[in-house]
C-alpha cells in the first residue's frame, strides 16, 4: 500500500497470516458459507435430473412414435436386439426395455451381440453388463475381420464388408431362435446420411427405411430410433453411464465416407438449424411423379384427361354475371357461388378442377375480399 493510503484500507487490504485461522474461526466460516454451498449444489442436481427426465421422456415417446407408425412391434413377437456396444444399441435396449413394461401388447426381447474376434475387443463387457440387467442374451462368434482383412487392401474402408457379413450372420441367427423382428440401432441422424451416401457416392435415391423386408423375405428388420436424434443418444448414454466399447478397434473408420456426410450436414445444421429435419421429412413426402424413375411412375402411357368440371374464380364483370350464392346440394344450379376473401383484378380468372374446391377455398382464404365469388363453370 502507498503512504498517502488510509488506515482502513491498510487493514481492509491487509495479509492476514494462516496462524490467525484457528479452529473456531473455520467453523464459523463454514457455517456461514455451508448452507449456500449446499444449496447450490442441490439445484444443480435437481436441474440435472430434471433435464435427464424430459431427455428420457422424449426418447421414449420418439420410439413409441416410430414403432406405432410403421407397426415395428406386434402381439407376439420376439424381437432381436443387435447389441455392438455402441451408444446407440444401449439406448435402443434401454428403451425397449422400459417401453416393454408398459406397452399394451406382449412381446419379447433378446440381445444378441456378435463378436467378430477384432483386436482389442473386451469380451467381457456385454456378458457383464446383460447377466447385471437380466436380459436373456447370446454371443455369435465369428472371425469376420480375419475375412475382410484379406479382402479388403490396406488403408481402405472395410466398414462396407463387414456391415453385410455381420448382417448376413445376425440374420441367419435370428431364424435359429426364431426371432420375428430384427431391432438395429441407427437414427435419424444415420438415415439422412445414408441418404447423401447412396447420392453422392452410388447415385441412387434411397436411405433407411424405418422397416424392411429382407430381399429373401425371411427377416424383418425394424428401427425404432428412426425419429431420435444422435445427439440425444451420445447425452441420454452418457447420462446413463453405459459401458461404450469403441467402434474403431478395426483401425478404418478414419477413412469413411460417412464421417465426410456427417460433417457437411454438421456445418449446415450450424448455418441453417433444423436443416436434417427438413431432409427427414422430405423422406416421408415422396412424390415418384417429380422424379424420373420409370420403374416408380409410368411416364410413357400418361394421357389427357378433361372429363372433370372446372372450378373457376373470378370477380364479377359485365361479361360474367354469376348468380347468388348458393350451396344447396338437393338444388341443381348452373353455378355454386362460395364468397372468399381479398382482392383481385376483375379482369383475371382462375380456373381449376373440381375435386379440389374446398381445399383451394381454404388455401384462398386472405388473397379474396367478400365481394369475390368463387363459381363454378357449367359442364358444356
Amino acid at each position: 500500500m502507498g503512504e498517502g493510503a488510509c488506515s482502513a484500507c491498510r487493514q481492509k487490504f491487509a495479509v492476514v497470516p494462516v496462524s490467525s485461522f484457528t479452529p473456531a474461526v473455520e467453523i464459523r466460516t463454514m457455517r456461514r458459507f455451508l448452507p449456500k454451498v449446499v444449496k447450490m449444489v442441490l439445484n444443480q442436481e435437481r436441474k440435472h435430473k430434471l433435464e435427464f427426465n424430459k431427455l428420457q421422456k422424449r426418447l421414449r415417446r420418439l420410439v413409441g412414435q416410430a414403432i406405432i407408425d410403421f407397426n415395428m412391434i406386434e402381439e407376439g413377437d420376439k424381437v432381436m436386439v443387435c447389441l455392438s456396444g455402441g451408444k446407440d444399441s444401449y439406448t435402443m435396449l434401454d428403451i425397449l426395455l422400459a417401453l416393454q413394461k408398459t406397452a399394451p401388447i406382449d412381446f419379447e426381447l433378446v440381445a444378441v451381440n456378435m463378436d467378430q474376434k477384432q483386436p482389442g475387443f473386451p469380451e467381457h463387457v456385454l456378458p457383464e453388463y446383460l447377466s447385471a440387467l437380466g436380459v436373456p442374451f447370446h454371443i455369435v462368434e465369428r472371425d469376420t475381420y480375419s475375412v475382410v482383412k484379406s479382402v479388403i487392401p490396406e488403408g481402405k474402408t472395410t466398414c462396407g464388408l463387414c456391415s453385410r457379413l455381420r448382417r448376413g450372420t445376425l440374420y441367419g441367427f435370428a431364424e435359429e431362435i426364431g426371432a420375428t423382428k430384427v431391432a438395429l440401432g441407427h437414427h435419424k441422424d444415420d438415415i439422412v446420411e445414408t441418404l447423401f451416401l447412396n447420392l453422392f457416392y452410388a447415385g441412387r435415391l434411397k436411405a433407411m427405411p424405418p422397416k424392411l423386408l429382407a430381399d429373401d423375405k425371411r427377416n424383418i428388420v425394424i428401427r425404432p430410433m428412426a425419429y431420435c436424434r444422435e445427439e440425444d443418444i451420445a447425452d441420454y448414454a452418457v447420462q446413463k453411464g453405459f459401458p461404450i466399447i469403441p467402434c474403431n478397434l478395426c483401425g478404418s473408420q478414419e477413412n469413411l465416407q460417412r464421417q465426410v456426410i456427417k460433417e457437411m450436414l454438421q456445418g449446415w445444421e450450424k448455418q441453417h438449424p433444423g436443416r436434417v429435419e427438413t431432409i427427414f421429412s422430405a423422406l416421408q413426402r415422396v412424390s415418384p411423379s417429380q422424379l424420373a424413375d420409370q420403374n416408380l411412375f409410368d411416364f410413357v402411357n400418361l394421357t389427357l384427361d378433361r372429363s372433370a368440371p372446372l372450378l373457376c374464380v373470378g370477380a364479377r364483370t359485365k361479361a360474367v354475371a354469376a348468380p347468388r350464392f348458393n350451396t344447396s346440394h338437393q338444388q341443381s344450379k348452373p353455378w355454386t357461388c362460395l364468397n372468399l376473401i381479398s382482392p383481385i383484378s376483375t379482369d383475371t380468372f382462375l380456373c381449376l378442377p373440381l375435386y379440389p374446391m374446398f381445399r383451394f377455398g381454404a388455401q384462398a382464404r386472405g388473397r379474396l375480399s367478400p365481394n369475390t365469388p368463387l363459381f363454378l363453370a357449367p359442364t358444356i
